[in-house]
């Protein structure tokens, strides 16, 4: 039962979309009426510009920590672990707003920075490293995803297998999310850092 509540209290967190409710408050505009449709990060700041886009990284950053914080007062480490699968599931998937949520890479590294920082700054680093050397937020973002569950076995010692697989499972997620990300860039028609969109 302990296991249940965690995942319900960590998916209805994660389903506080920031990027919605900040553009609605202070843009009076739906985000997913505009740009990519993702109601995320990246988009925000393409959409409402680096204040708002700033704030919403922040925002799903820290409901990230605060999920699996809450996760470890009900149940532990195994409670941490829950609630850092379902928040990036509420992030992606919100109830509150039909199902239709970001890419979950700002709640995934708060997951991260709150369960072991030193992979969430190492990939952090590399992500600002893509992202300045190609202009494409989203190939950094795929790119970490992928890095994160290798850094999981290379860097943490000892090897802890729970977070290696959650590790894995956060970036299946993000990689399926990036899906149309990935399409555009085969293409060449990505949105680069910096291009505002309508």
């Amino acid at each position: 039962m302990n296991g249940i509540l965690t995942a319900i209290i960590s998916y209805l967190v994660g389903s506080f979309s920031s990027a919605y409710v900040l553009g609605k408050v202070l843009m009076k505009k739906d985000i997913r009426a505009y740009g990519s449709g993702n109601a995320g990060t990246t988009n925000a700041f393409r959409v409402f510009g680096k204040k708002i886009g700033a704030m919403t990284f922040i925002f799903d950053m820290l409901k990230g920590m605060l999920a699996v914080y809450i996760g470890g007062r009900i149940m532990g480490y195994n409670g941490e672990i829950i609630s850092g699968l379902f928040v990036v599931v509420g992030h992606n998937w919100p109830v509150f707003f039909k199902f239709k949520g970001g890419r979950g890479i700002a709640t995934s590294f708060g997951v991260l920075l709150f369960l072991y920082w030193p992979i969430a700054i190492i990939s952090f680093v590399f992500f600002v490293a893509v992202v300045l050397i190609t202009r494409y937020v989203s190939l950094g973002s795929i790119l970490c995803a992928i890095l994160v569950p290798i850094l999981s076995i290379t860097v943490r010692k000892p090897f802890d297998r729970s977070y290696f697989i959650l590790t894995v499972v956060l970036a299946i997620m993000a990689i399926f999310r990036h899906r149309d990300n990935i399409k555009r860039l085969i293409q060449g028609k990505e949105y680069k850092i910096g291009q505002k969109v309508k």
